[in-house]
């Protein structure tokens, strides 16, 4: 713990410099960005100078206890005061311990998140759309906002893919352990047998980055519009308002229909584009820091299964923590706060060397 702390007060001194820089101060978004890091640190290392304090006082004391020149009722009140200052140590350790467990520096970001149909035909796609449902209803319990970006419905209902964002307080924090394969077991309503199917989709959760992080360079830009279709109205195939970006370096391909304005979908879209490059670049650099650091539950990956929502039992099964609630029809109604915990625990397990 204490390397990571004392890295957290190198990058605090360093902020302080930078906002102080003339250049920086020129720059009113890297200005902006770097006083709201600043600001995000400084409760952590307030609480790290404590325990420096308190370390510098209990060592003091140990070498009082080591004079014999002293009598014994001075080293009487010197041992009190020692045990007296060992539990504030105790308490600050504990409190930094948490607070460097949540001062994960993408917390704090909105996200955009992308749920796609996979194994399972027209009931993987359904499937998608309960999802979309059990996020967007939690995200109204937690006063979150959403707003869906682009969406390629299949029949029934259901959806081959569904991309939307979702702003508010600490929500890459809570939603990050989402990523990953969601497995379905049910009977489909088209199944006349009765037999139970499994079905699959996939979600990603990307937190969303600013302008001045991901450089996007107008030359590395491809840029098609087209006419909408799927979606039905006036606006459909009268106007090329559909706008298709590909990132010719990364070969990364973002499409948005959703609005009937061109203008709307292109900066909707790029959007998309910038959160799908930040999160490379994330990826990157964690890999780079160690290669077997994984911030998240298992590995994020959108292959790998992370949980099964199973119908005939009414129950929902987290693979990556062992962790099974009787409640499918309340987590499909947003309430997803018992296995989010469950995880949010798991991982600060993890971080603390104690799983």
């Amino acid at each position: 713990m204490m390397p990571a702390l004392e890295e957290k007060k190198r990058r605090y001194e360093e902020l302080q410099q930078l906002i102080s820089d003339p250049k920086v101060l020129a720059q009113t978004a890297v200005y902006q960005r770097y006083a709201k890091e600043l600001a995000s640190l400084k409760s952590l290392i307030d609480a790290f100078n404590r325990y420096q304090a308190l370390e510098a006082e209990i060592g003091n004391l140990a070498k009082v206890l080591q004079d014999a020149g002293h009598d014994q009722e001075f080293l009487n009140l010197a041992r009190e005061e020692k045990l007296a200052l060992e539990e504030k140590r105790h308490r600050v350790t504990h409190q930094l311990e948490e607070m460097l467990i949540e001062k994960d520096e993408d917390s704090n970001r909105d996200v955009i998140m992308e749920i796609r149909a996979g194994t399972g035909g027209l009931e993987a796609g359904l499937f998608a759309a309960d999802l979309f449902r059990m996020y967007s209803k939690f995200a109204a319990k937690k006063g979150w906002k959403t707003e869906t970006i682009d969406a390629n419905m299949s029949e029934k209902g259901g959806y081959k893919e569904i991309i939307f964002s979702v702003s508010g307080t600490d929500v890459y924090g809570t939603l990050k352990y989402e990523s990953g394969t969601h497995r379905v077991q049910r009977v489909p309503e088209t199944e006349a047998s009765g037999r139970i199917h499994t079905s699959a989709a996939t979600v990603a959760v990307l937190p969303e980055a600013e302008d001045i992080e991901v450089d996007i360079k107008p030359q590395d830009l491809k840029i098609d519009v087209f006419r909408a279709t799927g979606r039905g109205g006036q606006h459909v195939n009268v106007t090329d308002s559909a706008v298709r970006i590909t990132h010719l370096p990364s070969g990364v391909v973002v499409t948005c229909q959703d609005e009937r304005s061109q203008h709307k979908n292109k900066a909707k879209a790029l959007r998309v584009l910038r959160a799908r490059l930040f999160e490379s670049k994330k990826i990157a650099q964690e890999k780079k820091i160690s290669a077997d650091r994984k911030a998240q539950i298992g590995s994020g990956d959108r292959s790998e299964k992370i949980r099964t929502y199973n119908f005939p039992d009414r129950r929902i099964t987290d693979h990556r923590i062992g962790l099974t609630v009787h409640n499918l029809e309340g987590v499909l109604e947003g309430n997803l706060d018992e296995i989010l915990a469950g995880l949010k625990d798991a991982e600060r397990k993890k971080r603390l060397g104690k799983a």
